[in-house]
C-alpha cells in the first residue's frame, strides 16, 4: 500500500527539482529524503525518479503519483478546514427531538439564537410525542432531546439539564360554577367530568393521575383528545374540565377560563438530554444556552 506521507515527499522532490532542495524545504537531510523515496519506489514496484544532471525528474510513474499527491494534499487541506469549522461550531448538523408544546414555545427562539451564532449549522427537528426520545440520544441518532421528567433514569452516558418547571392549570368552561374562584384546590374537581388531553403512555398522563390520586380521587374522563387545543374546545362546549400545563396554553380558547390549582399543584419538569461525550461541541453548547434563555 502506498504511503501518503512519502507521496508528499516525492511531490516535494519533483517540484523542487532535486533531493537536496527538497530536503532543505522539508527541514530534513537529503539522506532521509532519499530513504523515503526508496521505500515509496519499493511500495510502487517501479522507479519514480531518474537523474538529470545534478537534479532529478519524475518517471511516468513518478508523475502519476505526484499528481495524485497534489490531489490528496488538497483534499487533506479541505478536510482540515472542515474539521476546524466543525470544532468551532461554524458548520455541522444537530438532530433535535422534542414534544409538541416545547416545539412551539421553547425551540423556535432557541433555534433563532443558534442560527444567529452558528449560521452554518443545519438542524433536523422532529416531534416525538408520545415516543421516548432518550434511546435516540443514547445511540447517537439524535444530539439533543427535550423531555418530561420524572421518567426512568436516563441511559448511561446521557446527561440531563433542567430547563424549567411547567405548572398545570385548571381549564373550565366560561360560566362554570368554579370559575369565580381565583385558585382551586384539585379536590374541587373530584366530582366533575374530565376531558383527557395526554397520551396514556406518556409521562404527562402520569403526572395528572398521580396529582389527582394525591387529592383523593381518580378523574372521570368522559372524552379523550390527546391535544391541548382540541381539549379546550371540548371544555368550552361544556363537556368537562381538564388540566393543561401553562406552556400548552399559548393559544387560549375564548370559551374557557384558566385558574391556578393547588393541594397539590401538578408540575411537569422539562429537561434537555444530551450525550455526555457530545457536550463540548460549540453548536450544541450554544443550543443548550439558547434553550435555557428561552425557558427563562
Amino acid at each position: 500500500m502506498l504511503d501518503v506521507r512519502r507521496m508528499q515527499v516525492l511531490r516535494a522532490v519533483v517540484t523542487s527539482g532535486s533531493v537536496t532542495a527538497a530536503a532543505a524545504n522539508l527541514g530534513c537531510t537529503p539522506s532521509a529524503v532519499s530513504q523515503q523515496i526508496a521505500v515509496l519506489e519499493k511500495q510502487a514496484g517501479t522507479a519514480l525518479l531518474e537523474r538529470v544532471g545534478r537534479g532529478v525528474r519524475p518517471t511516468a510513474a513518478g508523475r502519476l503519483l505526484t499528481e495524485h499527491a497534489a490531489i490528496i494534499g488538497r483534499h487533506l487541506a479541505e478536510a482540515e478546514t472542515a474539521l476546524a469549522d466543525l470544532r468551532a461550531g461554524r458548520t455541522g448538523h444537530l438532530a433535535i427531538r422534542c414534544f409538541a408544546t416545547a416545539g412551539a414555545a421553547l425551540v423556535p427562539p432557541a433555534l433563532a439564537a443558534l442560527r444567529a451564532e452558528h449560521p452554518g449549522v443545519r438542524v433536523d427537528l422532529k416531534l416525538i410525542d408520545p415516543e421516548d426520545p432518550l434511546p435516540e440520544v443514547a445511540e447517537g441518532r439524535a444530539d439533543l432531546a427535550i423531555i418530561i421528567h420524572p421518567r426512568p433514569e436516563p441511559p448511561r452516558g446521557v446527561v440531563l439539564t433542567h430547563l424549567l418547571d411547567d405548572p398545570y392549570r385548571v381549564v373550565l368552561p366560561r360560566g362554570h360554577r368554579l370559575a369565580a374562584k381565583r385558585c382551586l384546590d384539585l379536590a374541587d374537581l373530584a366530582e366533575e367530568p374530565w376531558v383527557g388531553n395526554e397520551f396514556p403512555s406518556g409521562p404527562c398522563h402520569r403526572i395528572v393521575v398521580d396529582a389527582c390520586a394525591a387529592a383523593g380521587f381518580s378523574p372521570d374522563v368522559v372524552v379523550e383528545s390527546e391535544d391541548y387545543a382540541t381539549a379546550q374546545g371540548f371544555v368550552a362546549a361544556g363537556l368537562g374540565v381538564c388540566l393543561i400545563p401553562r406552556m400548552g396554553l399559548g393559544n387560549r380558547h375564548a370559551g374557557v377560563v384558566v385558574r391556578p390549582v393547588r393541594r397539590p399543584e401538578p408540575i411537569r419538569a422539562i429537561f434537555a438530554a444530551v450525550r455526555e461525550s457530545a457536550e463540548p461541541q460549540p453548536a450544541l453548547r450554544g443550543l443548550l444556552d439558547a434553550l435555557r434563555a428561552a425557558a427563562a
